[in-house]
């Protein structure tokens, strides 16, 4: 192995790594995928984006059932929970995956190493060597290669130096609990600390959200965040913003979270779990950094359009990357931008204003492009179109009426600048969205884009009519 010379050496087996390995493939060069765990997939496929969905699929048919009646299905008054199943199901989406992504290893002559990679220094005649650890018997120590690209990913953040066990958990022990928790305590509001409160509230826990900041799902339009906080409420959902936690402390039987709210009152709340979702950490510390002449910003990665670092011949993509969100679908599109210059071909650099956001909540919440405040902020003359799937007789067949479609527009050219979807299915819907800010489309043109009847994607056109002020079902 060691007198193989790779066009490209990946350290990292998540979304950004194998996607980044498999077209690499494609285009036809030589490339190694270094992964220091057993299996390929990276968080998002063995305890993140993937296991979490398949929780709040099982969610939401639990959701549907607490009203069989209405849907006429008798009979199912005296339904139970078999959490031991959930799991099992939950693992075995996970398996089905990881064995697929072994197949596509394969496939595509990805050569897959086991191992811990590090960067050893700037490339000499046009080769870096990639020094490999914790490596089978036997097994080459390192990899020479023409280019490298780092996918290390990123791993969920503590507070108060924490440590997670049985009972403060991050979205790792938050996977695996052996039985739902009768009351959960969630320190943060973004989409993990969301997913995981709508889970276990549909699953009958008592749910408490504690965020730091003014506003649940921060990076959403204001809108949205004001509505799903109502509709959170609305379950039952203990929701406080603009709370600053001072306290973690376990107690007999639980955790204590004393937090000081927005008007200056300490709060003091004990549950039976305490899960600390504020962000995650970019995994760049032993990674050979030091070595090049890569300057980490706060622990993330500084790169060019092509995903190049300051150390020629050194890619980085996803979590780790300055400025990107810590998306799986941006770290494999980052991924293939890296591949792709460095196999000669053309390629897209990655859009902040085109990447979509979708939080699987119930309801479920898709975004692209800018919020209203953003756009106003950028000096855009706005105008807003805002249309309720109250008026979507799709919404009424499916029985989830609550939410909206937001579009944000430039008044002047009519050019669509943002589309902010709070409702049933808009992670799907949103991809619309996305296609339309990619073609710079307008709202006259998508006035006069036909949409099936009768669907949930018709409330796209009715939102992008509101912008004129007339949506024809509202």
């Amino acid at each position: 192995m060691a007198e193989t010379v790779f066009d490209v050496a990946i350290i990292g087996g998540g979304p950004g790594g194998y996607t980044a390995a498999i077209r690499a493939g494609q285009l036809g060069l030589k490339v190694a995928l270094i992964e220091k765990t057993p299996k390929l997939g990276g968080t998002c496929l063995h305890v993140g984006c993937i296991p979490t969905k398949a929780l709040l699929f099982n969610a939401e048919l639990w959701d549907h059932l607490k009203h069989a009646a209405d849907y006429g299905i008798d009979g199912v008054e005296s339904r139970t929970l078999n959490w031991e199943s959930v799991l099992k199901r939950k693992n075995a989406i996970i398996t089905k995956h990881t064995k697929g992504l072994d197949f596509l290893m394969k496939k595509n002559k990805v050569t897959v190493l086991s191992g811990y990679g590090r960067l050893t220094g700037p490339a000499k005649d046009g080769v870096h060597t990639v020094a490999l650890s914790d490596v089978p018997d036997g097994a080459a120590t390192e990899v020479k290669t023409k280019n490298v690209i780092l996918a290390t990913g990123s791993e969920a953040k503590t507070i108060f130096g924490l440590k997670p066990d049985d009972r403060i958990l991050t979205n790792i022990e938050m996977l695996s609990v052996p039985e739902p928790p009768r009351s959960l305590i969630v320190i943060g509001a973004g989409a993990v600390g969301m997913e995981f409160s709508s889970i276990f509230r549909s699953f009958g826990a008592e749910v408490t959200i504690v965020e730091f900041l003014p506003r649940v799902v921060p990076v959403e339009d204001e809108d949205v965040s004001k509505e799903i906080t109502r509709l959170f409420k609305k379950r039952g959902i203990d929701v406080n913003t603009g709370a600053k936690v001072e306290k973690v402390e376990k107690t007999g039987s639980g955790v204590k979270v004393t937090w000081t709210n927005s008007s200056g009152k300490t709060v003091e709340k004990e549950a039976e779990k305490v899960l600390v979702a504020v962000g995650r950490a970019p995994r760049t510390e032993n990674v050979g950094l030091e070595t090049t002449r890569v300057q980490l910003d706060r622990g993330f990665i500084p790169v060019n359009e092509a995903q190049e670092t300051a150390e020629p011949g050194v890619f980085a993509v996803g979590d780790i990357v300055a400025g990107l969100p810590q998306l799986a679908h941006v770290a494999g599109m980052s991924g293939i931008v890296a591949v792709s210059k460095i196999a000669g071909r053309n390629y897209k650099p990655v859009r902040k204003d085109r990447i979509p956001g979708a939080t699987y909540t119930e309801p479920q919440i898709g975004s692209v492009g800018l919020t209203e405040a953003q756009a106003r902020e950028k000096g855009y003359e706005v105008k807003v179109g805002k249309f309720p799937f109250a008026g979507n007789s799709k919404a009424t067949i499916v029985g989830s009426h609550d939410g909206f479609v937001k579009i944000v527009s430039d008044a002047k050219y009519g050019e669509i600048l943002g589309v902010h979807i709070l409702g049933p299915q808009a992670t799907e819907l949103v991809a619309e969205a996305v296609a339309v800010l990619e073609l710079e489309g307008t709202v006259e043109e998508m006035m006069f884009t036909i949409h099936a009847h009768p669907t949930l994607a018709e409330s796209m056109l009715d939102a992008f009519a509101a912008v004129e002020g007339m949506a024809i079902n509202a």
